[in-house]
């Protein structure tokens, strides 16, 4: 593993507390938890809903940047994501991105913006197969 290319860490600690994880990023805690439904006592979001924040989020950060370096005065933009889950082993996952702006987006910006954001950084990294490696400590 080489350090120089890692861009993002994550510290997660179960302490017996049935599903409810408690999550170290940085200087920022969190928790994430199951719904009630699943066993869990729907203390956080679960580690699904973490994933389309991040999607969510990175998209509109994006966007912002774009925004701000056109000098658009676009003041809001809002991604909304949800996660559907395969059922198959041939299926492949998938993420649902809603884009919206204020009423001053004209329709070519609103294009523009719908390019952009599948540069976000998070999009193109789900877009594309990924490992991941486990080891015990």
């Amino acid at each position: 593993m080489s350090l120089t290319k890692i861009t993002a860490t994550a510290e997660a600690i179960n302490c017996g507390d049935v599903l409810t994880t408690h999550l170290k990023v940085g200087d920022h805690e969190m928790i994430a938890d199951e719904p009630i439904t699943v066993g869990g006592k729907d203390s956080g979001p679960s580690p699904g809903a973490y994933l389309c924040m991040s999607l969510a989020s990175c998209t509109a950060i994006t966007l912002r940047m774009y925004v701000k370096r056109k000098g658009w005065e676009i003041e809001n933009i809002k991604v909304s994501v949800s996660f559907e889950r395969a059922t198959e082993p041939t299926e492949v996952n998938t993420f649902h991105c809603e884009l919206a702006f204020d009423h001053t987006a004209n329709e070519e910006q609103r294009a523009k913006l719908l390019e952009i954001s599948k540069a976000c950084p998070v999009h193109r990294l789900l877009g594309k197969p990924n490992d991941v490696i486990t080891t015990v400590l």
